[in-house]
């Protein structure tokens, strides 16, 4: 078998049926993810532990092997030519490796086409603060960040750092200088990379997860000092997040990070990604977030769980509830009835938005 050959013939086979991801695991056949839902590759042979070995070999160069070795894990990404480019994980199970592939698009795509609304836009125009994008994983938040920063490179000259693991959009210079850093071969951590960025002349800078105490911290400082961050964080909705951040840090120092996140916060943009009920693809399901006085009030005070109630007021301001998107996109017939009712956070507040 000749290992790349047959890895390019199985990226092939998931762009034509729209796939989100591939799964290369021996002993089985491998495996696309298609509107959420994993769908073997009946045509494939059963993938056999030297097979993977290869697909390795040939993709990695000395450096990720020696790496893939000693921790037996390895994120990385890579292009291949009229293809695209994609992001992997190599993995050990049951001693041998097995492949995640996650499938990106060579071309950004347009903020219009993503499903959020128009108000989300309104976060390009900002020149300093934190901004937000939160979900569960495979829920497009990358996408999300990559389509802003887009916006923001065709609109204004801006130094634009972008720190990722791994770099998974790649960004032209337009208007704006786009300088891109992956965690591992441009940098040893967010949080090194993230301080080295501030002495880099940044106008935006954005951080690919908030992962640990000392990148949010950094994070924050960056946002207080007259700099646009934007970010990523695995939780649902906009009370956790703010929660997670808090919470990150000893009791000794969360008074201090309720106030500085108080203060730099901009808005939060939750999001989960639903299939749709003709199942021909997904719809984006959002949750929208804007820090007014009221809600800069509440983090400071550590009333976070009162938010959704500011949220609820909010529409005025361009602001949305998880729960009234998804009774939105049930009652158009974009996603089924069982599908709104999986993801909603409060089935309370839903039946109160389906009978408005």
């Amino acid at each position: 078998m000749d290992n790349m050959d047959y890895l390019k013939g199985l990226l092939e086979y998931a762009g034509k049926y729209n796939a989100t991801d591939l799964h290369i695991c021996a002993g089985s056949k491998p495996v696309i993810r298609v509107n959420g839902k994993l769908k073997l590759i009946d045509s494939s042979e059963v993938i056999l532990p030297p097979d993977i070995d290869g697909i390795i070999k040939n993709t990695l160069d000395d450096a990720k092997s020696a790496k893939l070795k000693s921790q037996r894990v390895l994120d990385f990404s890579f292009s291949v030519p009229g293809m695209g480019r994609f992001r992997a994980n190599i993995y050990s199970q049951r001693g041998t490796f097995a492949i995640a592939i996650r499938i990106l698009p060579f071309e950004i795509p347009s903020f219009k086409n993503l499903g959020l609304p128009d108000a989300v836009e309104n976060f390009t125009a900002k020149t300093s603060g934190l901004f937000l994008v939160t979900g569960a994983t495979g829920s497009g938040k990358s996408t999300t960040l990559a389509s802003l920063l887009d916006i923001i490179n065709e609109r204004y000259q801006y130094h634009i750092i972008t720190i990722e693991d791994p770099i998974e959009y790649l960004h032209r210079h337009k208007q704006s200088l786009v300088t891109q850093r992956e965690i591992g071969e441009d940098a040893i951590s967010f949080a090194d990379a993230l301080r080295s960025a501030l002495r880099e002349d940044p106008d935006v800078i954005m951080v690919g997860e908030m992962r640990d105490p000392e990148t949010i911290s950094i994070a924050l400082t960056a946002a207080e000092t007259g700099h646009l961050v934007l970010s990523t964080l695995h939780t649902v909705g906009s009370a956790k997040a703010v929660d997670r951040i808090v919470d990150a840090f000893p009791p000794a120092q969360q008074n201090q990070i309720k106030s500085q996140l108080a203060t730099v916060l901009e808005g939060v943009v939750s999001q989960q990604l639903i299939p749709r009920s003709d199942m021909s693809g997904v719809v984006l399901a959002s949750e929208v977030m804007f820090a007014t006085p009221a809600i800069r009030n509440l983090i400071r005070e550590g009333k976070h769980y009162q938010i959704a109630s500011v949220l609820q007021t909010g529409s005025n301001l361009g602001m949305q509830m998880l729960e009234a998107n998804l009774a939105k996109l049930c009652l158009a017939g974009a996603i089924s009835a069982d599908d709104m009712t999986l993801h909603a956070q409060d089935q309370q507040l839903l039946q109160q938005f389906l009978r408005r």
